[in-house]
């Protein structure tokens, strides 16, 4: 019997290293390219990232939705239910915000703990394990909508100058939410599959083809994006926001979503949503809106390097446990 829960735990351990190691190995050859190489600089691993977030992962959304039954893919309670959870995690990291005595970090100290990179890790990590990545749609739907707002409004009211929502800014951030590439690209699949319109071969093997490029792309840029001297600046404030993003969150609310009855595909799309590292974009969208990004760089290296040990322990509970 012993030797029996031996042999099923290595299987189980097994089983979560082949989905997380390669992912993570693409990040660090992107890392290496980046750092030993002339191959990637900054501007090259810049327009690959914008390739992948514009292009290639739109498309590979769009693939795996509009191939499928609609009325099979779609589940209202778990949009639902993430948006509730990402709402949740939003105010507990504003709360949290409200202990940090240097009031000009506070809105990154909120975005870089919510807002992750579900859409290019997990995808990657959906890929891996079961070759698409069709519940994380609606994971997607439910939470992107609310990070971009919840982030516009932050990083502005938050701002280290001092600032105030107007008509524009809100316009601008609709506008924004209405043409995100990800949002479009959910929107395209979700009709196909419900209208079922038929795809011929040749444009069926172009989209297949340019999907295909978003995963491998995507991990390389990421891992060039990597700046270890960065992760010094704020350590303090980083260690907590990336403790709620890679275990905090998901232990809270994982419970939650089993209990509810999700399970397999969908429970691991809900995983990467609550335990993704912090998404790149925070960094950029907090220099561009007049804040340090001193934070968000360090929370961004910190949580991408230890997501690999962080989700291979999630992958490897929720295997042992036959959640997934």
């Amino acid at each position: 019997m012993i030797l029996y829960l031996g042999v099923i735990h290595t299987e189980n351990l097994i089983f979560s290293l082949n989905a997380t190691i390669p992912v993570f190995l693409m990040m660090l050859f992107g890392y290496l390219l980046h750092q030993k190489t002339l191959l990637m600089n900054d501007s090259f691993a810049g327009y690959l990232n914008t390739f992948v977030f514009q292009i290639a992962l739109p498309v590979q959304l769009f693939q795996n939705l509009s191939g499928s039954d609609f009325h099979t893919v779609w589940n209202g309670r778990a949009v639902a239910f993430c948006f509730a959870v990402s709402l949740a995690s939003i105010l507990l990291m504003l709360a949290l915000s409200m202990l940090l005595r240097d009031r000009t970090i506070r809105a990154e100290f909120v975005q870089a703990g919510y807002r992750g990179s579900q859409a290019l890790l997990g995808a990657a990590l959906m890929q891996n394990i079961y070759g698409e990545t069709g519940p994380l749609a609606l994971v997607l739907i439910g939470a992107v909508p609310l990070y971009n707002v919840a982030a516009v409004v932050l990083l502005t009211l938050m701002s280290p100058e001092g600032g105030h929502l107007d008509r524009r800014t809100l316009g601008k951030t609709l506008r924004g939410i209405l043409t995100n590439p990800i949002i479009l690209g959910i929107a395209a699949g979700l009709l196909c599959s419900l209208l079922k319109l038929p795809q011929p071969v040749i444009v069926r093997r172009a989209v297949s083809s340019l999907a295909a490029t978003a995963t491998p792309m995507g991990l390389i840029a990421l891992g060039a994006c990597i700046d270890p001297k960065k992760a010094m600046g704020c350590w303090k404030p980083t260690l907590v926001c990336s403790m709620f993003k890679l275990v905090i969150f998901a232990a809270l609310f994982l419970p939650a979503a089993v209990w509810l009855g999700f399970r397999g595909e969908m429970l691991m799309a809900m995983l990467v949503m609550l335990g993704s590292p912090t998404t790149v974009s925070c960094f950029s969208m907090a220099r561009s809106m007049g804040h340090e990004g001193t934070l968000s760089s360090s929370a961004v290296m910190l949580t991408t390097v230890c997501s690999a040990f962080s989700f291979t322990g999630w992958l490897y509970l929720l295997k042992t446990l036959a959640l997934i």
